[in-house]
């Protein structure tokens, strides 16, 4: 009866359009009061979910990229991408992935990424004379590249979350090979869509103007590359090279590029401190949530009722999947890893899963639902960025789908694509 309250409560708060912080909160609060505990546990298990100190990473993540959003670095790595393989049939939508691929590993975020790159992108490609429907299914579907090329502040979540026994390091390793793949099924996609539609291509521009773009955009990636091999080389922790990043970032932009101006950086401090807000408070929520699954032990029936269905570890784990795409659906990003991560997490070990593997299979899958109504954040930013309706788009992104479910598959079944590289540092 008491899960019965808790998922109700829960439902019912979400069909009426309550922001899913609240959901989760007055869910939980009520599931405690039938359960005749005292309500401060709630306050106390939102406390310690936010009183961590790995979470300090994310704020500054957050501004880091918001600050290289404002600064003009966006638009360096599209002007790049476009000179390299702008020339290609169909070359923008190639660019357009290529540039979320080159973004996201700056950014970390599926949300500003498909506003940075489609503000940019989409009305170029319109004029360019592709269909608004396919500017917008490539910028969203590759704008949850982001979420699995480092640093991505989701995998910090997931570290959290997993009670710290997964390294970051680990995880930002584990996501470079899976994000490439992504891209690369993504850019398949694109392309066997343009030459149907016939679209146009780019005159090469010339291997000095690649080679120019490239100079211009390098201090931009830069930034992952110091963070990653900081992180790599113990120099500093997560949490410590956000931090950098941000200083990084702010000398970037104001004063190599001199694109930051004070506006910007004011419109990029209030977006990343509203971002912060939202974040911290749905991940205290989501884990006085998550604390009650524990206390009424849904992982271990879960686990029992999936052996009910299979034993055979594959048909596990294609149901694990079809779970996770099914409730990215419906909630966003940050709650459902605190959530189904100590859910779903003791399952795959159970399975012989490697919980870095894991991490990774949740991103995509929950990157997924980032695209995908009713919830759809991303989605609907493009569609918004484009001013077209979301219906529109849905009658024509089922390759893009696809080519996010190959890369699902082959992260689930074939470990090497997520391992290889943290097993080298090991």
């Amino acid at each position: 009866m008491t899960l019965v309250v808790l998922f109700g409560s829960f439902l019912l708060l979400l069909l009426l359009g309550v922001p899913i912080a609240f959901t989760l909160g007055i869910s939980s609060l009520v599931t405690v009061i039938f359960m005749d505990l005292p309500p401060l546990v709630v306050f106390q298990r939102m406390a310690a979910g936010m009183n961590v100190f790995a979470l300090m990473a994310i704020p500054f993540f957050i501004y880091a990229g918001e600050l290289m959003l404002h600064g003009g670095i966006a638009d360096r790595l599209v002007r790049l991408a476009s000179a390299a393989i702008g020339h290609v049939r169909g070359g923008l939508g190639l660019v357009n992935v290529v540039s979320s691929m080159l973004f996201g590993g700056i950014s970390g975020s599926a949300v500003a990424d498909a506003s940075a790159l489609g503000s940019t992108l989409i009305p170029i490609m319109r004029r360019k004379g592709y269909d608004a429907d396919y500017a917008v299914n490539v910028t969203v579907t590759s704008a949850t590249i982001g979420l699995t090329i480092p640093p991505s502040h989701n995998m910090i979540i997931y570290s959290i979350a997993a009670g710290g026994t997964v390294s970051v390091a680990s995880l930002f390793l584990a996501g470079f090979l899976p994000g490439i793949l992504t891209g690369l099924c993504l850019m398949v996609a694109a392309y066997v869509v343009a030459i149907r539609r016939g679209y146009p291509r780019d005159a090469f521009p010339g291997l000095r103007a690649v080679l120019r773009a490239a100079a211009e955009a390098l201090p931009g990636l830069i930034t992952a590359v110091i963070i990653i091999g900081g992180v790599l080389s113990g120099v500093f922790t997560a949490t410590e090279s956000s931090a950098i990043a941000v200083i990084y970032a702010i000398l970037v932009t104001a004063f190599f590029y001199r694109s930051l101006s004070w506006e910007a950086f004011l419109t990029a401090t209030r977006n990343a401190v509203r971002t912060t807000a939202i974040v911290l408070l749905v991940i205290g929520t989501a884990a006085a949530f998550g604390w009650l699954l524990a206390l009424n032990q849904v992982p271990a029936r879960l686990f029992a009722l999936l052996q009910t269905i299979s034993d055979n570890e594959y048909v596990l784990l294609l149901i694990v999947n079809v779970i996770l795409l099914l409730l990215g659906t419906f909630m966003d990003m940050a709650p459902l890893i605190v959530i189904t991560t100590p859910i779903f997490l003791p399952i795959v070990t159970e399975l012989g899963m490697d919980p870095v593997q894991f991490g990774i299979i949740l991103m995509i899958n929950l990157g997924i639902g980032l695209v995908t109504p009713p919830v759809g954040s991303v989605l609907f930013v493009g569609c918004a960025v484009a001013k077209i309706r979301i219906e529109d788009t849905l009658r024509s992104i089922w390759p893009f789908y696809l080519a996010l479910l190959a890369a699902v598959l082959l992260v689930t079944y074939v470990p090497a694509v997520s391992m290889t590289l943290p097993n080298l540092f090991r």
